[in-house]
């Protein structure tokens, strides 16, 4: 295995398992320095103990994305604990409801998906910029969805969040090319993740959904974690505010 990440320090939000875990794994195999951040204390804390006990680098600390204060703390803690911020992958978020029609969206559950999935994103960039500034400059890739291209009934205000985070991503980059900071997003499509469990442990639905890619199956993590690693290594060097298609052909359809 290369070892494109040694004496990086990377952080991963929403790492306690899916994309998140895959991804934070990967970076610690190819020589990174890895923060796992996630609200679910237990699990992510597990997760960094795993990698740990393999003889890789890792620390886990609790972060709630839809809290600035909070994602200020996770930033201070990779200081704390490795030095410096090279890359961040911005993973957390959170799905809606399936079906639900527009006018029946609760706006409570609105503002929950705003909060976490737009805001949350924002604030982790916000806090993790200035650490990556002096460092010199960084990598920053962010998890948007199929859902940033396209839209599916019943679903009103995660694809408007993802949407959302598209265009961060590319507004970001502009803003932050300048100071050496590349930001890029992917656009995963159905993954085996424990999101997508709940749908995939019935065998009609997990039938129609991968009948729904052209690819006829969905995803998996590590499949998802290796776009992640390429868009944050020295490899995407001229790849600037691109939104990464990782679905099996959903969105050319």
């Amino acid at each position: 295995m290369t070892q494109r990440f040694s004496g990086k320090t990377v952080l991963v939000t929403g790492a306690a398992g899916g994309i998140g875990l895959a991804a934070a794994t990967a970076f610690a195999q190819e020589g990174a320095n890895v923060v796992l951040a996630d609200r679910d204390t237990i699990r992510v804390e597990a997760a960094a103990q795993s990698l740990s006990t393999a003889g890789l680098s890792a620390s886990a600390v609790t972060v709630d994305v839809s809290n600035f204060a909070s994602c200020q703390a996770m930033v201070a803690h990779t200081l704390a604990t490795f030095g410096q911020l090279d890359i961040a992958f911005n993973n957390a978020g959170i799905p809606s409801a399936l079906g639900i029609a527009f006018e029946d969206v609760p706006v409570e559950d609105w503002r929950n998906i705003l909060d976490v999935n737009v805001s949350g994103m924002f604030y982790c960039m916000k806090a993790e910029v200035p650490a990556m500034k002096a460092a010199g400059g960084g990598a920053i890739v962010n998890t948007a969805s199929v859902a940033s291209i396209i839209a599916a009934k019943g679903m009103a205000a995660y694809v408007a969040s993802k949407h959302a985070v598209a265009g961060l991503t590319k507004a970001a980059a502009l803003d932050l090319i300048g100071s050496n900071i590349r930001v890029n997003a992917i656009a995963p499509g159905s993954v085996n993740t424990p999101m997508l469990a709940p749908l995939m442990a019935d065998p009609v639905n997990s039938g129609a959904i991968a009948a729904s890619v052209p690819a006829g199956r969905v995803g998996e993590p590590g499949e998802i974690a290796n776009a992640v690693l390429f868009l944050a290594s020295s490899d995407a060097s001229y790849m600037v505010g691109a939104l990464v298609c990782v679905d099996g052909g959903v969105v050319i359809q």
